[in-house]
């Protein structure tokens, strides 16, 4: 089904609508966009014309969906509660939005068989317009000769207070050429802002520094930045003494480093 430009934002706002009122954004690109940035070994496998979404959690997302969440059904399992709420999100506002339409669904924290990540986030997000993705390869005359600095997105509004979180691919939604590639605001134009993101990113992201390289609209309560300051594998404690598990639940921790958004964000 070939989509115009006011077919696309009619498909985004749609699925924003649903999604706003629990703390995400919702972005289109093209299949080709971000196929045009990757290796053919990451590539998606619609057509470059393909329409896709890139769905981010904003700050708000913690109280407004994921405590609900946990309120209402807790974690099921050791999977990350954080991804568990997302998804629960995601794929009810899809079910609602698009009744008996097939998508490709692409959650952060998925991996494929490769052990390769099911979607490369931080460029979705980029060739989406929605937030820009800064790389060492941004920096002029970079100071890291010896040292790799991996890249970070800045959200124009939020700065790095926010987190990527899935993917979805309309294969049979093909976009006309009219449709074009927004250019996601540069927020940090200077080498010496650039250096500055990309050190405090690398070197010292345990202080998130880095996520206030722009005033931020809003930034993450206390209480969630008390939850994602907690080591992965003592977040269920955590809730439990937040009452939003039941205390004689002994199920075994999760070790895993929960990207719940924050290794690369969160």
């Amino acid at each position: 089904m070939a989509a115009t430009a006011r077919n696309v934002e009619s498909v985004t706002g749609l699925l924003e609508n649903s999604l706003s009122t629990l703390g995400f954004e919702v972005y289109p690109l093209k299949v080709g966009w971000y196929n045009s940035l990757l290796p053919a070994s990451l590539r998606l496998a619609s057509p470059d014309d393909s329409l896709a979404l890139v769905v981010l959690s904003t700050p708000a997302m913690f109280e407004l969906a994921f405590l609900p969440f946990m309120e209402e059904r807790g974690c099921q399992g050791v999977t990350d509660p954080i991804d568990q709420c997302v998804k629960h999100c995601v794929t009810s506002a899809i079910s609602q939005c698009f009744p008996g339409q097939t998508l490709d669904v692409r959650f952060d924290y998925e991996l494929l068989p490769s052990r390769k990540p099911k979607f490369l986030a931080q460029t979705a997000a980029h060739v989406s317009g929605a937030a820009f993705y800064y790389q060492q390869s941004d920096v002029t005359e970079h100071p890291w000769a010896e040292r790799k600095m991996f890249g970070v997105c800045v959200h124009p509004r939020f700065g790095g207070w926010f987190a990527i979180r899935a993917l979805l691919v309309f294969g049979d939604v093909t976009l006309g050429s009219e449709v074009v590639q927004p250019p996601p605001p540069d927020c940090v134009p200077t080498r010496e802002g650039r250096i500055q993101l990309l050190e405090a990113f690398n070197l010292r992201w345990q202080d998130w520094s880095y996520r206030d390289i722009v005033p931020p609209i809003q930034t993450y309560s206390q209480k969630q930045r008390d939850y994602f300051s907690t080591p992965p594998a003592q977040r269920f404690a955590l809730l439990r003494s937040w009452g939003l598990l039941p205390k004689e639940d002994h199920q075994s921790e999760s070790s895993s480093p929960a990207q719940s958004g924050e290794a690369g964000h969160g």
